[in-house]
């Protein structure tokens, strides 16, 4: 090739390149695709822009890093934030930068399992905007009924959520998560401290309300069915870590809800 002959693929149309950076999956190859010249950086944001499912879990990310890739992202679906590697930092800030993206509110799903530096805060703004969202994945974070009270306001189409080890949470929370999101047809309630009673009043008022682990709801089921109303504090986490076989009823905490 000649000096100032251009090369083949810089020949290609922009529409074309971000057909092929669609194909990207590693968000690396993506960053140095965009850092090639400026015709491949559009291509990039186009490709992003075309994106209906993002997933961060697994790569070490921060709140502006995760904004530059989600602000493009207008037709995003699915967005999995879930802390999967240690130095990973997304914090209140960076829910609040997202909050801002235009995919906010036609998100269906949302995971943001074991983020640990979020807050209420955080989670409300962002939150407060998913107006769509049907499957929201808050395990092993730090959220208390505020969270809960926000969703149940903002998420009228709900219809599962995952609260694994969400022990901040009360039976206050639920409640209202219940009776407010009456599409609500799954909550993963493992490790979480509520009274038992709680669990059955939730299944009073939605009787088709399935709670994991599954084991959760035969005990709810068998106090029913006995009349004598239990009101001690079940620790579900300690309860279903002494059986193995009910372990295999719990939903996998690391991934996507779907």
């Amino acid at each position: 090739m000649r000096k100032n002959e251009e090369a083949e693929i810089d020949r290609l149309p922009i529409d074309l390149l971000a057909n092929i950076f669609v194909l990207l999956t590693c968000f690396k190859d993506l960053a140095q695709a965009s850092s090639v010249c400026r015709k491949w950086k559009q291509g990039v944001k186009q490709s992003l822009a075309r994106r209906e499912k993002l997933s961060f879990a697994g790569w070490t990310m921060d709140d502006d890093s995760i904004t530059r890739l989600v602000l493009p992202a207008y037709n995003l679906k699915e967005l999995d934030i879930s802390k999967s590697r240690w130095g990973c930092q997304i914090t209140d800030n960076g829910l609040y930068q997202l909050s801002s993206a235009k995919c906010v509110s036609n998100l269906s799903s949302i995971s943001l399992w074991g983020m640990a530096a979020i807050t209420d805060k955080g989670v409300v703004q962002l939150i407060s905007r998913a107006t769509s969202l049907q499957h929201l994945n808050i395990g092993g974070t730090f959220i208390t009924d505020e969270s809960l009270f926000a969703i149940a306001t903002s998420c009228p189409h709900l219809k599962s959520i995952i609260l694994w080890g969400c022990r901040h949470v009360t039976e206050s929370g639920l409640l209202a998560l219940v009776n407010k999101c009456r599409k609500l047809g799954s909550i993963n309630a493992w490790g979480m401290r509520v009274p038992l009673h709680c669990f059955m009043g939730l299944v009073t008022i939605s009787p088709a309300l399935q709670i994991q682990p599954k084991g959760l709801l035969l005990s709810v089921e068998r106090v029913v069915g006995q009349s004598s109303p239990f009101f001690g504090i079940l620790d579900t986490g300690n309860q279903y870590l002494s059986s193995p076989a009910s372990m295999n009823n719990l939903v996998n905490p690391f991934g996507v809800c779907t």
